[in-house]
């Protein structure tokens, strides 16, 4: 077989737009040509893959190579293709089976020798796999932060594991599974407050009828002891909450927080408008995580 295709995912802000990585053994010169909108990180693959896949024990095809990430207008970033490409030239030449590809989507970024290391934003990932319906692969150190995302995931070290596995020779375990703590108890309460009375007030009307709430004053007032005193009075988050809080925390490459946890937000008071929102040439990149 000259063409495989394997299915992988971008990020575009906290989604995860499926990628087709399409890998095709042609006639002429030995070479490799990866298109389809990619930019540095993605295009420097080349070099990590066919490293990979010789300290893997498989053979980089000596034919001329093409590599198209589809669809080729959305911009492509990040090493989390390189597992995709690697798969799609070892079935493209015949290497591993591909008969079943269609059904896994992979993610993970390759080390030279061939092991997969964690990448960024697996819990919008793994959402938009469980929508799709397929399994997602991917490393074995992001398997705790997707184990809050429910669906079928499953986790490898290395490159050969993953082979191993589509060729029926081993079997990949799955990501273990989601233990949120029992209670949180760390969390500032308004009984710290001594005084206030009409600051706690508006902080009760506003948390109970969902309102905003702008405080106003000069500084040493209160105002900021006030506002991270507001998430102990109002519910954890729901599921679908807690999930985007993650994804915008996994996305950032930020610790995650306890499940459920509401997250607070102290900018300086000396911050841009575009320190708050983000700027440059993909603003959505950037996320301000206030629930």
């Amino acid at each position: 077989m000259s063409l495989a295709i394997v299915y992988c995912r971008s990020l575009l802000g906290i989604d995860a737009p499926e990628v087709m990585v399409e890998v095709h053994l042609g006639r002429g010169l030995p070479a490799f040509n990866l298109v389809g909108l990619p930019e540095a990180s993605v295009k420097e693959a080349k070099e990590r893959v066919r490293s990979a896949i010789q300290n893997s024990q498989f053979e980089f095809p000596s034919s001329r190579l093409t590599v198209n990430l589809a669809p080729a207008d959305l911009p492509k970033n990040g090493g989390q293709f390189d597992l995709a490409i690697a798969l799609g030239i070892l079935a493209a030449s015949g290497q591993i089976p591909a008969q079943h590809l269609n059904k896994y989507e992979f993610f993970g970024e390759l080390a030279l020798s061939g092991e997969l290391r964690s990448c960024r934003g697996m819990i919008p990932v793994a959402m938009a796999a469980r929508d799709a319906k397929r399994t997602l692969v991917l490393p074995s150190a992001n398997a705790t932060q997707v184990s809050c995302v429910s669906g079928e995931h499953k986790i490898a070290d290395s490159l050969l594991q993953v082979c191993r596995f589509l060729a029926g020779q081993e079997q990949l375990e799955h990501a273990p599974p989601h233990q949120p703590p029992q209670d949180n108890t760390t969390s500032a309460d308004l009984v710290d407050i001594i005084g206030q009375y009409q600051g706690k007030r508006a902080l009760e009307i506003a948390a109970s009828a969902g309102h905003h709430l702008l405080l106003i004053g000069p500084p040493g007032t209160g105002k900021t002891m006030l506002a991270s005193r507001i998430l102990g009075i109002m519910p954890t988050l729901s599921e679908a909450e807690a999930l985007e809080t993650a994804a915008i925390y996994s996305i950032s490459d930020l610790p995650d927080l306890p499940w459920q946890t509401r997250p607070f937000r102290q900018p300086h008071h000396s911050a841009s408008a575009a320190a708050l929102v983000g700027g440059g040439g993909k603003p959505n990149d950037m996320h301000i995580a206030i629930m």
